[in-house]
């Protein structure tokens, strides 16, 4: 038994029209969604690319220091490739703001990343090993190199 059984002013429940609509229009709404595989994704590409253009940099540092006959290639390379990494970023942001992901760093603890990703009202941790990073990295970085590279290929055969 409850503390309002035997209170009379309970038994008689007004609840006014325009809340009743609101109610059932909550009701009608889709429940909001966890992120999908395809988000995860562009958050996974939206960390991963920082480090790559990182990456590209100081290459390129590296690069104008040599005495490499072929510097100036490796540097028309490494341009490109950069170039290619911004647009991908911007394109993986515009998304994100898109969809109304944000992600943010949270900590770095024992070589693994953990970030902050809030998505339709969920906020989630991720985390992500070094490892786990330099073989993104790695993947992404055929996948550009490629793609960069296919239109010389083409041409010759």
């Amino acid at each position: 038994m409850s503390k309002l059984d035997g209170n009379e002013r309970w038994k008689s429940k007004m609840l006014l029209t325009e809340h009743q609509e609101q109610f059932e229009a909550r009701k009608e709404q889709k429940p909001a969604q966890r992120q999908t595989e395809d988000e995860r994704f562009l958050v996974r590409d939206y960390i991963v690319l920082p480090h790559m253009l990182t990456i590209a940099d100081n290459s390129q540092r590296g690069n104008q220091s040599t005495a490499n006959p072929l510097r100036s290639l490796i540097d028309i390379f490494l341009q490109t490739l950069m170039n290619r990494i911004s647009g991908e970023m911007q394109s993986i942001v515009r998304e994100l703001t898109r969809r109304n992901i944000r992600v943010s760093q949270d900590e770095h603890v024992d070589d693994i990343y953990y970030y902050q990703v809030r998505c339709r009202g969920f906020v989630e941790k991720v985390g992500y090993t070094r490892e786990v990073m330099r073989s993104e990295i790695r993947v992404k970085m055929k996948k550009l190199t490629e793609e960069i590279l296919r239109p010389i290929f083409v041409q010759k055969e």
